[in-house]
């Protein structure tokens, strides 16, 4: 138990420290961050799903089998999702696509700039503290579960983590405020997980819960957030190289099964 613990901790502290990889959109120029984002956008749907479809609601399913319970706490998941994302959403009517450079924040006007950064913080912080209760849940069945559970949540953290550095920046921070308040929001991932592990100590059921929910959660991310952003695109060779990187993020997931 104390071991499973720690790789728990382990797993959210990396989680936390992908915020800084914000820094990256203050050295790449605009053409290369939408590249490289829409390659990691790709990459992060096909471990989103990977994860919740191999990982995640097989778990769930071996354990409750197909039951009443797993499916509504699968939707569940996505409603919960869909009601954060809408509570978050007044940010898109604030928020110029070219402050961003992301998927989540389309072109709209100028205002409110200090609120809107703010409320990006604590929007940020819900999603990172529900992050740390599935990250301890999954653990709670299993190390490889709990592995790949973070993996997936990395994978998508890091082109969020580029649009809310660029967020804070366009709400006044400085490059070092911004960077720092990133890391803070990111680190109540840590909160979610302590919570998580007194109750995955308390009991079998909380871990087995989680499961579906967080699947539910996966599931919504990567079918209304970042694939219709890969339709966006014009050419083949950029489609191609759309897929190539969904498929990665499948394939790895499936490698992680063996480590099982």
């Amino acid at each position: 138990m104390a071991l499973t613990n720690v790789y728990i901790i382990i797993s959210v502290l990396i989680v936390s420290l992908v915020s800084f990889v914000g820094a990256l959109s203050l050295v790449l120029g605009k053409k290369d961050l939408s590249e490289i984002l829409l390659f990691l956008v790709s990459l992060s749907a096909g471990t989103l799903l990977g994860g919740a479809l191999l990982h995640l609601l097989p778990e769930a399913v071996e354990e409750l089998g197909f039951s009443l319970s797993v499916s509504l706490l699968t939707l569940a998941g996505m409603v919960s999702f869909f009601i954060l994302e809408s509570v978050l959403h007044q940010r898109v009517c604030e928020v110029p696509q070219e402050q961003t450079h992301s998927h989540r924040y389309p072109l709209a006007h100028e205002s409110h700039k200090h609120h809107l950064g703010i409320l990006n913080l604590v929007g940020d912080a819900l999603h990172n503290f529900i992050d740390g209760l599935v990250i301890a849940g999954s653990y709670f069945v299993s190390v490889p579960l709990g592995i790949a559970t973070t993996v997936a949540v990395v994978l998508h953290e890091i082109p969020q983590e580029l649009a809310d550095f660029g967020v804070l920046l366009y709400s006044g921070f400085s490059k070092g405020k911004a960077l720092l308040a990133n890391f803070l929001s990111a680190a109540i991932a840590i909160i979610g997980a302590v919570i998580g592990i007194i109750l995955g100590s308390k009991g079998e059921m909380f871990s087995l819960y989680i499961l579906p929910f967080a699947a539910g959660g996966f599931l919504y991310i990567a079918g209304v957030n970042l694939i219709p952003e890969l339709h966006k695109e014009c050419g083949w060779k950029k489609s191609l190289l759309h897929l190539f990187a969904l498929l990665l993020g499948i394939a790895v997931m499936v490698g992680i099964l063996y480590l099982e």
